[in-house]
């Protein structure tokens, strides 16, 4: 397991998928990319991740679908990470959104959220 733990990429788009397996492996996370709702419930129950990040946009599953289902089978961090608008992903749905990242993105902009979430050897920084 990387120093910060396991994460989860929730991503059907292969390039995003692997761009975010680079920076998430480089921060010290040992990552399980999933390219559905479906991979990423079975792969959530099967292990514990420190951080969880999410494509709203998924072939076989709305995300806040996605959301209320995971929440069942991981208490990790959800950094939602997609081309959605910020308001289309309000909900109700009990699971603590960690962040949120529009598409596209940068690189550094991911590094930094993550780390202000997650400090590398460190605890979550309050109100994150």
């Amino acid at each position: 397991m990387g120093p910060r733990g396991k994460c989860l990429v929730i991503e059907d788009d292969r390039d995003i998928g692997d761009l975010l397996r680079d920076i998430l492996t480089q921060a010290g996370f040992e990552v399980r990319v999933e390219t559905t709702g479906t991979g990423a419930l079975a792969a959530a129950a099967e292990a514990d991740f420190a951080l969880i990040t999410l494509d709203l946009g998924l072939p076989d599953m709305d995300g806040t679908q996605i959301t209320h289902l995971l929440r069942t089978r991981s208490g990790a961090p959800l950094l939602v990470i997609t081309a959605r608008t910020a308001t289309s992903t309000d909900d109700n749905s009990g699971y603590p959104r960690a962040g949120y990242l529009s598409k596209p993105f940068r690189p550094a902009q991911l590094r930094t959220l993550i780390d202000q979430l997650l400090p590398p050897g460190g605890m979550p920084l309050p109100g994150a």
